[in-house]
């Protein structure tokens, strides 16, 4: 059977499924461009924050993807939604991009690097992270403010390689000041899980998330009562020594999903 036709919506991880740094995984338009033939629902998922959901449908459309905004959740998306509800007003500290501190502040949160008064510290992706950076953020956790974080990849895949993602910068800030991340909003969180469900009108048995990563992407559909497919195309999985979390499936690529799988 093909998987394609065992399910009637589909929701797919991004960076490492199809795409990876600019790249394309070959046959990623392709697929998307079939399932919509065919009338799947579909959903596009990403702990990036370096990006927002505009500039995700912008890069996906250049290259060929037939994709709406309103299909598009981030992790900034998710916490942004949590700050602005909860903390509106209230003086933050990131480490992450430029992009990332826009959208919070758009939310009408203060952003700060005294230390003395931050109450919020958020941990996400920073390919400008700095010794100074750290500091800022574990003096302020220290003196009491929220340890929060937009996702907890610990890497995060590039054409031909991986790089340091906030889950290394977490448990660095874990040690440094013996207090642990209080919550996360990306995958694969229940706040995630939430906004995914939010979007998405299908019964959970004809559900399929595509990822290619153990800890965010199959755990998550795992908790969500969902089946899953694991794609090479991402990061390093160990599956043979992770006895917890399985996919229901592992494919070589998205394009796999177009094929006969047994």
């Amino acid at each position: 059977m093909k998987l394609e036709n065992k399910y009637q919506g589909i929701i797919f991880d991004m960076d490492g499924t199809l795409y990876r740094g600019d790249e394309i995984i070959p046959g990623a338009a392709e697929v998307i461009s079939r399932l919509r033939a065919l009338g799947h629902s579909l959903l596009f998922v990403t702990n990036k924050t370096t990006n927002s959901s505009a500039d995700y449908v912008a890069f996906l459309r250049r290259h060929g993807f037939e994709i709406n905004e309103s299909e598009i959740i981030t992790a900034t998306d998710v916490i942004c939604d949590y700050l602005e509800s909860n903390y509106k007003s209230r003086k933050f500290f990131a480490i992450g991009e430029q992009s990332f501190i826009d959208e919070i502040t758009k939310r009408g949160l203060k952003y700060s690097e005294n230390k003395e008064e931050i109450e919020i510290v958020i941990v996400t992706l920073d390919r400008e992270l700095t010794l100074r950076k750290l500091e800022i953020a574990a003096h302020s956790i220290e003196r009491g403010a929220r340890f929060l974080a937009a996702n907890i990849d610990d890497t995060c895949p590039v054409e031909g390689d991986e790089i340091w993602d906030a889950g290394s910068t977490i448990a660095a800030l874990e040690k440094r000041t013996h207090h642990k991340l209080e919550m996360h909003f990306g995958k694969p969180s229940q706040f995630m899980i939430d906004k995914m469900f939010s979007k998405l009108n299908v019964p959970k048995e004809k559900l399929l998330l595509v990822g290619d990563r153990l800890e965010t992407d199959i755990t998550m559909a795992n908790a969500a009562g969902i089946s899953s497919a694991l794609v090479r195309t991402g990061v390093k999985n160990d599956l043979h020594n992770n006895s917890v979390v399985q996919p229901d499936y592992v494919i070589n690529s998205v394009a796999d999903l177009l094929k006969e799988i047994k």
